[in-house]
């Protein structure tokens, strides 16, 4: 088995669908016709931005996804570009990594991991 898509639930998916193509610029944005849904792909994986609802609602809830990223200096500062707000770390990690956790302007929680620069 192979991870294919993460659903972020956010209040308003047009303003989730905005904040997520400027937080993963890498993102190839993907339409299916007859539908309003939209994906945005980054390198085979989904971020699909969803209406929070009664059964999910946003925010911090115990599973929290990990981008591998080449600095983690340079992808904080352009996460708190986009409002973005440290929630936890940087802590030291295995094979000379680091990781922490953003709060992206609705509540959920994005991991990531790579070298302090």
């Amino acid at each position: 088995m192979n991870p294919i898509a993460i659903l972020v639930h956010v209040p308003d998916v047009k303003l989730g669908l905005e904040w997520y193509k400027k937080a993963f610029p890498m993102a190839v944005e993907t339409n299916f016709e007859g539908s309003d849904f939209t994906i945005l792909n980054v390198n085979g994986f989904s971020i699909e931005v969803v209406l929070a609802d009664d059964k999910v609602g946003a925010g911090k809830y115990g599973t929290v996804i990990y981008w591998l990223v080449e600095s983690l200096n340079d992808s904080l500062e352009h996460f708190y570009g986009l409002g973005a707000k440290l929630y936890r770390g940087p802590m030291n990690i295995e094979n000379g990594l680091s990781m922490c956790q953003i709060e992206d302007p609705f509540g959920n929680l994005i991991g990531l991991r790579g070298k302090i620069t």
